[in-house]
Parts: C-alpha cells; structure tokens; sequence
C-alpha cells in the first residue's frame, strides 16, 4: 500500500478480497489496514444490434478503488482506429457508467453519457470485510463516536476548488494556529453532512485521515505564495495531460485570488488579496498548513490535523453555514467541468 510503510518484519493477518477486487489486510504488528490494488482492468464485451451504420458496443470497467477513465475503439477492420469520447468511470463504485453512441458511416455522430447512482446501502456488504472493519475499529469505538459540534449548514467536498468542509479545516488552522492564511490539500473525499447533524470525530477522521496529517506553521514571502498556487495550478491546467498529476487545487483561507486555467504556465494566478489589499510579494506571510510531503516537515512533529480542528470544534460547539472560499474563475464561460 501507498498510504503506510510496512515494517521490515510484517505480520499481514485478516487476509481477504475486497468487493472492489482490493486485497485487504490487516497488518498485526503495527495495526493498520492496508490495501493492495491490481490497478483499473477493463474488458470489451459483445456488439449487438449491429447494422450498417450503428451497433451497440458493450464492455466492463473495474476501476479496482483508482479514478478511471475509458473509451472504444471501432473500425471496418481489427485494426479499428476511430476512438469514441473519453468518459470517466468513477473510483469506489458509486456511480454506473452509460454512454450511449450514435455511430454512423463518418464515425460517431452524437453520443448520450449518463452516471447511474449506486446505492451502497440497498447492497449487502461482504460479510468477512464487515467483520473485518468491525475488529479493526472496536478499540477506537467509542473514540470516534464522540460529539464535537453540530453544523447548521450543509458540509461537503466537491469541486476543483474546495468546499465548506475545506473551509472548516482552514478556519480552524487559522484560528487554532494564529496564522493570516491556511493551506489545505485538494482533497474530495468524505462524508456529506446536513445541517442539524452532529460532527462527530469519525467525521472529521473521515476528512483527515492520513498517514502524514501534521500540521504546519510557517512564514512565507507573498511571492512565494503565488508560486506555490502556479505549481498547483499547472498540476491540473497544464495543455499536456501527461503533466496533470492528479488531484484538485489547494484550498486557501484568508486570502482569494483570481484564476485563469486556460491562460500559460506561471501566469494563471493573478489579484491575489489579503483583508481585501493586494497581497506584497516581499513581506512574510504566517501560513498554516497539513499533510506536508517533505521528509523533514513530517519530522518536526506539528500536532496532527484532526486534533487541531477537533479542538476548535469542541471550544464552538456549533458551526454557522459556511461559505467555500473559491476564487474569480476567468475564461472558462459555458465550461461546465471547471466550475467551482
């Protein structure tokens, strides 16, 4: 797994195949659940209904808990040659995949694309996971139940630039940390939760759960800033997909910004503003963060993120609704995939 390092004298326990074609494990010497993934797998399945100008393509995806992405190739010949659109298959099987294609004798004319929801819990789990899960987490039981706070709006991840779950993390680094601005990774996973509901620590564990969850404290240049939104942003806008790693853009508290996703490299960012003046490329900033990724971040020790927002949760009692600090789309008008 990715997520932890085994130790040199592991002892994996528990041992069983995932729903997901995953192998699960436990790992007895430093408890832990891992997962071993064989990678996405597709395969084509039978053409129906085929005439001289349509047919009906069939095929499985196995997304194997990755983001996964897939299409057809068609031809007159086995060398096929004509793609079909690229569509996205999802990661945890949360949604069913249907393209529909209108193929004619120019290739294909018009297609239909539509994710069917999958409902978890209308399916029955796997019962030796279940119990697996249930062993794994009843030492901590009572822990993650706790009640934090109750949240009068509506808490979630979605988006390429944050949402209000996003915003509650960076309140709390700036409240709890004293900093002018937070940084937050570009995370979209975790629960929904409604307004009314009660944030427990499962919950915030759910949005924070990793391996590497310090916090950070740090002063950085206005100039160092804007290269760090730059990087991040050439990450996902870059016209070479082949220089897109993945993940959406970092969530930032305490200062907006305008962005133009189409524009070049290093140029993208730009009216970067703190407390509503413009930010000053040479003065140091008081930044708060998580989950850094460099070797010695990680070793200074900065007290893990769940504590951190758990104790701001617990002073407050309740969270107001929230508003997602997202920042001034420019030249993406009609682009319904890079809305906020």
């Amino acid at each position: 797994s990715d997520d932890f390092r085994l130790p040199e004298l592991s002892l994996p326990a528990g041992i069983t195949a995932g729903p997901n074609g995953a192998l699960w494990f436990a790992e007895s010497s430093d408890p832990k659940l891992g997962r071993v993934t064989t990678g996405p797998g597709a395969q084509s399945g039978s053409v129906t209904d085929a005439g001289d100008s349509t047919a009906t393509l069939r095929g499985a995806v196995t997304p194997a808990s990755e983001a996964t992405a897939y299409h057809f190739e068609y031809g007159t010949t086995t060398g096929y040659g004509v793609p079909t659109p690229v569509t996205n298959a999802g990661s945890s099987g949360k949604f069913l995949a249907v393209l529909d294609l209108d193929v004619r004798e120019r290739g294909v004319t018009d297609y239909r694309y539509r994710l069917l929801p999958v409902f978890a819990n209308l399916l029955p789990a796997d019962a030796d996971m279940q119990a697996l899960i249930a062993r794994l987490r009843a030492p901590w039981a009572t822990r993650l139940a706790e009640p934090l706070a109750v949240t009068e709006g509506l808490l979630y991840r979605r988006g390429n630039f944050g949402g209000t779950w996003d915003q509650l993390l960076l309140d709390a680094l700036m409240t709890v940390k004293g900093a002018e601005i937070a940084l937050s990774p570009g995370f979209r996973w975790g629960s929904t939760l409604l307004p009314g509901q009660t944030i427990t620590l499962d919950d915030l564990m759910s949005q924070t759960a990793l391996t590497y969850p310090q916090t950070t404290l740090t002063d950085m240049t206005g100039e160092a800033l804007k290269r760090v939104l730059e990087d991040v942003c050439d990450n996902l806008f870059n016209p070479d997909p082949y220089y897109r790693q993945g993940g959406d853009m970092l969530r930032v508290g305490g200062l907006t910004y305008a962005c133009e996703p189409a524009a070049r490299a290093g140029r993208r960012i730009s009216d970067l503003r703190i407390g509503g003046r413009p930010l000053d490329a040479s003065r140091r900033y008081r930044v708060a963060g998580w989950a850094p990724v460099s070797d010695e971040a990680r070793a200074a020790g900065g007290e893990p993120i769940w504590d951190v927002v758990a104790r701001y949760l617990r002073a407050r009692k309740t969270v107001p609704p929230l508003r997602a600090n997202v920042p001034d789309l420019r030249g993406v008008a009609g682009n319904g995939g890079l809305a906020p």
